[in-house]
């Protein structure tokens, strides 16, 4: 512990090996097309397969317009740069597939620039965040509750304790 930093921070800040991130990316203006069966399959696909590099994607929720979701991944995991990759898989999803992906390129991107990551610090953090992400879609007036929705998920268990 350095002697500049008050005890409580310690606390507070811990440090996680390796940490785990809420992430939120965004439609560019507020376009409503993620809520889509071949969207969410095309997500949930990619998650899965990231399993095999020690990547983990926790719970997620698809709205309309942004999709939130808690991934993990080892010590040399690219946030980044795996965030990327999420982003090419579901715009083509969103173009209509692979092959619609040229043509869809070289119009607007789908996405905002940039995306929203938070480390989660301790467990309640992590079901504060799900606590407040899964009723996304029943404050949106989609769902009256949040298990009617068909866009969430969990790829894998996340222990989190």
């Amino acid at each position: 512990m350095s002697h500049n930093q008050p005890l409580r921070l310690e606390r507070i800040f811990q440090a996680y090996d390796p940490p785990l991130y809420f992430v939120t990316l965004c439609a560019a203006e507020g376009r409503k097309i993620f809520n889509r069966n071949e969207v969410r399959d095309a997500f949930v696909n990619y998650c899965r397969r990231a399993l095999n590099r020690k990547i983990t994607v926790g719970r997620y929720v698809l709205m309309p317009d942004h999709i939130h979701f808690f991934v993990q991944g080892d010590r040399s995991f690219d946030l980044g740069l795996w965030i990327r990759g999420i982003n090419r898989v579901v715009a083509a999803a969103v173009a209509g597939g692979r092959k619609q992906i040229n043509s869809a390129s070289s119009q607007r991107s789908i996405w905002q620039r940039g995306f929203f990551d938070h480390v989660i610090r301790n467990a309640e953090s992590y079901a504060q965040k799900w606590d407040y992400v899964r009723e996304n879609p029943v404050r949106a007036g989609l769902v009256k509750i949040n298990e009617e929705w068909n866009f969430q998920g969990e790829i894998a268990v996340i222990d989190r304790v």
